[in-house]
């Protein structure tokens, strides 16, 4: 992944919780193998329709050339992971509707992070690293 403190929401951006970075890894032949995960949030657009939304976001990579300081978050999430897939979007806000969760509980709790989100967008929440992306982010225009 890469960490930029520039927020393009075409790049995909996530923040993470790097209190939540955790896997495993194993030897595979003469590299080594990851799989892991961490809570993150993001912003997404569609249909014009700025969207906050929380959830999990799976880390892995089958091929690295060495092991992975475990213990380190930010070198875990700075190696050559693979997310091709994205996050897995547990709740959403867009200012109107909430998507998510049905727990009233769970609502409230998702509701308490992302109704500041969306209110102080493009801005990176407290309490989350970013913004990382699993795109090589694009440098500045002169």
């Amino acid at each position: 992944m890469h960490r930029t403190d520039r927020f393009l929401i075409s790049q995909k951006p996530f923040a993470i919780d790097l209190s939540t970075v955790h896997g495993e890894q194993h030897p595979r032949g003469d590299r080594h193998a990851y799989s892991g995960s961490a809570n993150a949030v993001w912003f997404r657009r569609q249909n014009g329709v700025t969207r906050a939304c929380l959830g999990s976001l799976m880390l892995w990579q089958h091929y690295l050339p060495g092991p992975l300081d475990l213990t380190d978050p930010v070198a875990v999430l700075s190696a050559d992971l693979d997310g091709r897939y994205g996050g897995t979007c547990d709740g959403r806000w867009d200012g109107k509707n909430y998507w998510g969760v049905q727990d009233l509980t769970v609502m409230q709790q998702h509701l308490d992070i992302l109704r500041p989100m969306l209110a102080a967008y493009p801005e990176l929440p407290a309490g989350y690293d970013g913004w990382w992306t699993f795109q090589v982010p694009k440098e500045p225009t002169p």
